[in-house]
């Protein structure tokens, strides 16, 4: 009887793990079919900052609906760039899209704490959520999709590539959208001439 009845239970979880395997899957395969294309550097138009200047050379003005100047990848000092890394996503060049172990330290940390006191995310996640999701609404299945185009992101573009789009992509405060309008915002430099000092209160901001 003992037997048969295991027997029993035996089958009732074996189809119970094909069906939630099977509902994974669906559930999966419905997410990805449904995220935004992942954009190529050609793609990336962003709102940007239009000057304007006298016949002598001199700016006047500036219309925008996104304070933003593009600034290239190499344009963008080393220590500018570390900077950032070592504030957001210290495994950035090391990690493929999304780093696990950070996602559960700041799982437990938040835990212990009773509120969110620490983050997981890369900086290829952030760039997904402002670039391709825009949404800043916490849910479980914006973080699923978000870990997907990460994923994504990676096989397509290059670390730097990466780095290039989102230093240029996120919000500063104070209107500025992008590193280049963030240096002119806080420090009335071009972010060529930063100190090292400038350049970690930049990285300490988003």
């Amino acid at each position: 009887m003992l037997k048969g009845l295991f027997k029993k239970l035996l089958l009732l979880f074996v189809v119970l793990a094909v069906l939630g395997a099977g509902a994974a899957y669906y559930a999966v395969n419905q997410i990805q079919q449904n995220l935004p294309q992942i954009i190529t550097l050609q793609d990336y138009k962003p709102l940007l900052t239009t000057q304007v200047y006298d016949r002598s050379g001199k700016k006047i003005g500036e219309f925008f609906r996104e304070r933003r100047i593009l600034t290239p990848y190499d344009q963008m000092p080393k220590n500018l760039v570390n900077a950032f890394i070592a504030a957001e996503d210290d495994q950035f060049f090391q990690h493929k899209g999304v780093n696990y172990l950070a996602i559960m330290r700041a799982a437990i940390a938040n835990f212990q704490a009773g509120r969110k006191v620490q983050g997981g995310s890369t900086i290829t996640q952030q760039l997904a959520k402002t670039l391709l999701l825009q949404t800043n609404e916490r849910t479980y299945m914006r973080k699923l999709r978000e870990v997907f185009l990460a994923h994504k992101m990676e096989e397509n573009l290059s670390k730097e590539d990466i780095i290039f789009l989102y230093l240029n992509q996120i919000y500063f405060g104070a209107g500025a959208h992008g590193v280049g309008v963030a240096a002119q915002t806080y420090f009335r430099k071009d972010i060529k001439d930063l100190k090292l000092s400038e350049m970690a209160i930049l990285a300490g901001l988003p």
